[in-house]
């Protein structure tokens, strides 16, 4: 899994030179970029080295790794409701990322002194607390630092995508920096988290954070009572009666279906793969700093394709876009099940740099241009975020023991009919976008909302 990405281009203007160099000019945008930097250091090491180290260090099965990631996906999925709220209600108090901090700080002795005797005295033991206990900081805690960094760029004046560029470069510099310290000892991977992490936890302590009656405070606090005074005036409440039109909406479940089997196998593919991938490197190369490598580069043309992405969508249109992410899935799945040699592994695994611009770009365009943009963020939280990660609580435990019973390539030939039925599904169920382009972050009218309730 690579480092969760994040563009501009969601909002359809590109940042001018001014506000670029403006940005660079702040120290709190230094200080916040390093709070990205390190969170996504940590959340490198951990989704790149994890399923190796399980297998190798902890001798797990394939079927107990798959379940120790099905549970980290579904502490999530119980507990982001619960982060939001709490972030919200301490706005821009630290103690919620604090936390994630902490347990961040804690990799090292828990996997030296409590994962590693719990597995060898109950791998199912193991695997549920080590997911429960990764995901506190990871998969849900990842909820928070965005929120928490969104809300202090605002208030510091400074863009958030900026700032949000010093994730990705942690991400490709941590898969590189991480295979060298995998090849001295494997067990240091996490005590390497746990150092970026008090580093984190450091730059939190000193981060300057608006005060009750600082403008900075007082501008974000403005937004929000701008948000809800619309809410009052019928334009952006979100009721029980709102959701579940959305999900009589033949093309929001579709898009559902899209996103609980192509979007979650897209990460468990992932999850696994390189225990897969050592499987086949020769030359005496070790497998996991080779692998290391290889993402780092993956990172890095993921960012560039990131860049032109947005309009190669808005010529072929989400639908499409999604459609071509779903088919590139199956080309690699299945291609990995039959083309083994190390450099076509290798190229199966860079199309991911394709992929993941793909989905993310045609997901937020998909959204604002055949729903109703002012409940996008409810479609997102719904349709992307819970359907995806409902996926991944049930498919990476199904697939990790299939592993274990039938193997890779067959489980991954499985994988790819998976992927190809509910593409061939959603394309039944979701309308086109392109004939709505103009609608991208437009709120729809009256008019426009009866007509695509009438296609649906």
């Amino acid at each position: 899994m690579s480092t969760p990405t994040s563009s501009d281009t969601d909002s359809g203007t590109a940042p001018s030179a001014g506000s670029v160099r403006a940005s660079l000019r702040n120290p709190a945008f230094w200080n916040f970029g390093g709070l990205f930097f390190f969170y996504f250091a940590i959340w490198q090491l951990a989704f790149t080295f994890l399923s190796r180290w399980l297998e190798v260090e902890a001798g797990m099965s394939h079927g107990n790794i798959g379940l120790l990631n099905s549970v980290m996906a579904l502490t999530a999925f119980c507990l982001q409701p619960l982060y939001g709220f709490l972030q919200d209600k301490l706005g821009f108090r630290k103690h919620l990322f604090a936390f994630v901090v902490l347990v961040g700080a804690l990799m090292g002795p828990f996997f030296a002194f409590v994962f590693t005797p719990l597995v060898e005295l109950n791998q199912v033991l193991g695997a549920i607390v080590g997911g429960v206990f990764l995901s506190l900081t990871l998969n849900a805690g990842v909820g928070i630092v965005e929120a928490f960094n969104e809300r202090s760029s605002r208030a510091n004046g400074f863009e958030y995508g900026h700032v949000r560029l010093f994730g990705s470069i942690a991400g490709a510099l941590s898969s590189l920096v991480g295979g060298f310290i995998w090849a001295s000892n494997p067990n240091n991977i996490w005590w390497a988290a746990t150092v970026s992490a008090i580093v984190l936890g450091t730059l939190l302590l000193v981060a300057r954070t608006p005060k009750p009656g600082d403008p900075g405070y007082a501008a974000v606090a403005a937004d929000a009572a701008e948000g809800g005074a619309q809410g009052a005036g019928g334009k952006a409440k979100v009721s029980r009666e709102t959701v579940l039109a959305l999900l009589r909406d033949r093309s929001f479940l579709g898009f559902m279906v899209l996103m609980f089997g192509a979007a979650a196998l897209y990460d468990v593919f992932d999850q696994q793969f390189p225990n897969y991938f050592a499987r086949f490197v020769t030359g005496g190369v070790d497998p996991q700093v080779l692998f290391s490598r290889v993402v780092f580069a993956q990172i890095l043309v993921e960012a560039l394709v990131m860049v032109a992405m947005p309009f190669v969508i808005n010529r072929i249109g989400a639908k499409r876009g999604l459609q071509l992410f779903a088919l590139v899935l199956v080309v690699r799945v299945v291609g990995s099940a039959f083309f083994t040699h190390t450099s076509l592994l290798i190229f199966w695994r860079l199309l991911a740099a394709v992929e993941m611009p793909l989905m993310l770009v045609s997901v937020m365009k998909y959204i604002t241009r055949m729903f109703d943009v002012r409940i996008s963020a409810t479609a997102y939280m719904i349709g992307f975020n819970m359907a995806k990660q409902v996926g991944i609580v049930v498919f990476s435990w199904v697939f990790g023991t299939a592993y274990d019973v039938i193997g890779f390539s067959s489980s991954y030939v499985i994988m790819g009919g998976v992927v190809l039925v509910v593409t061939l599904l959603a394309g039944v169920l979701m309308v086109d976008d392109r004939s709505r382009a103009d609608a991208d972050g437009a709120v729809e009218s009256a008019q426009g909302a009866r007509e695509h309730s009438a296609r649906t």
